[in-house]
Formats: C-alpha cells, structure tokens, sequence
C-alpha cells in the first residue's frame, strides 16, 4: 500500500463522488414506467464513492509506515478488470443487466482469486439477479432485462 498515492486518489475518488451527487440533482426525479427515477442510482453511487473515499483517506493518515518497501504493481490483473468493466458497460444493453453483470463478476472474482468456481458461480448468480430482482420488482425501475433471443423482452 503506498499511503501517498492511496490519499490523493482517496481525494479524487471524493470529489468525483461529490461530482456525481451534485450532477444527480439535475436528472429527471421521475422516469416513465418507474417509480424510481433516473437520479437514484448515480446519486447512491456518489454518495457511496464518497464515503468509501473518506475511510481511504482515514485509513492512510492512521497507518504509520515505519519502513518503505518496493510495491509490486499488478498491471495484469489491473487489464483484466478493466477491461471487463469496459466490456461490461458496452453490452450492457445488448445482453442484458443479468448475464452482464453476472459475467463481469466471474472475471472479476477469478482474476482476483482463481479456484472456488462454485462459490464464485453462486455469488455471481445470487447478487445479479437479486439486484435486478429488487431494483425492477421491489423498486418499479426499469433495467435491460433478458436479451431477445433468449426469450426476454
């Protein structure tokens, strides 16, 4: 952990959470066929972003490094996520939130940690479909379901 880099990036992480709170106001609060509106999701993401920023930046001012160490950077598993992310975010609309996220998850859990595929399968599943299941359901918003060709609408 390099307690420089992970404060400055601890600022920038708020103040993008800030900036996504801040653009949320001006979003529709409605939405047609939702009860939740448009602003919700990046209004709960900034909020989240900030406070996670907030513990980063506590957590590097509290930890006192006696001796510096060399960091190894994983750059490959870094490629992988991020592409995955990219991937994630292009075809979210053409395959669904479901099979996308769930597919982005099982990248992301066996770039992370390989092995456990059962369990990664599992939570990948579970937290995929729960989401949709509560966001869509329980929430009456509105995400890319089910591709076509799969019998969705």
């Amino acid at each position: 952990m390099n307690t420089s880099f992970d404060r400055y990036a601890g600022i920038a992480f708020f103040a993008i959470g800030i900036a996504f709170v801040i653009g949320s106001l001006g979003i529709s609060t409605s939405a047609y066929g939702s009860n939740v509106g448009a602003n919700i999701f990046p209004m709960v993401l900034g909020l989240f972003l900030s406070l996670m920023s907030v513990r980063l930046i506590y957590e590097t001012f509290r930890k006192q490094r006696a001796e510096k160490r060399a960091e190894n950077l994983d750059y490959k598993r870094f490629g992988i996520i991020f592409i995955a992310a990219v991937l994630y975010a292009y075809f979210l609309e053409d395959i669904g939130f479901v099979i996308s996220t769930f597919l982005f998850l099982m990248i992301g859990f066996q770039t992370m940690q390989k092995g456990r595929v059962w369990v990664s399968l599992l939570i990948a599943g579970g937290f995929s479909y729960g989401v949709y299941y509560l966001y869509v359901n329980v929430l009456d918003g509105s995400l890319p379901g089910f591709p076509t060709w799969l019998g969705g609408a």
